[in-house]
């Protein structure tokens, strides 16, 4: 058996020789960004805000000015978004917002949804 010889681009020669265009073509893929998610924060009546303001800043890592306005904009609205992340990242933080609310026995919401 007769091995072909490899071309520098380390593709085997086509036996084309010198009538070869002795190009050799690499196709390469486009990576796509992942679908991104928004987590909302729904108001309630019971949670108290500085809560609301505590959990801003522990997990979405807000400054106290920031969690505080945003707090306001839950309360007055009703739901805000908080944050925009991959689904595995949003999932978690979610998770993580609904277990400390669980813990500390306030029914605070937390949900999320793609954008």
């Amino acid at each position: 058996m007769i091995a072909k010889p490899v071309t520098m681009a380390g593709k085997k020669d086509d036996g084309a020789g010198e009538g070869g265009t002795g190009v050799a073509l690499q196709t390469r893929t486009k990576t796509q960004r992942p679908p991104m998610y928004k987590v909302l924060m729904l108001n309630d009546d019971y949670t108290p805000m500085e809560f609301v303001v505590h959990v801003l800043e522990r997990f979405f890592g807000m400054s106290h000015a920031q969690a505080f306005e945003l707090m306001l904009t839950v309360h007055k609205k009703g739901v805000a978004v908080v944050g925009v992340f991959s689904y595995e990242i949003a999932e978690t933080k979610v998770s993580q917002v609904m277990d400390f609310a669980r813990r500390h026995q306030h029914p605070l919401q937390c949900t999320m949804e793609r954008e």
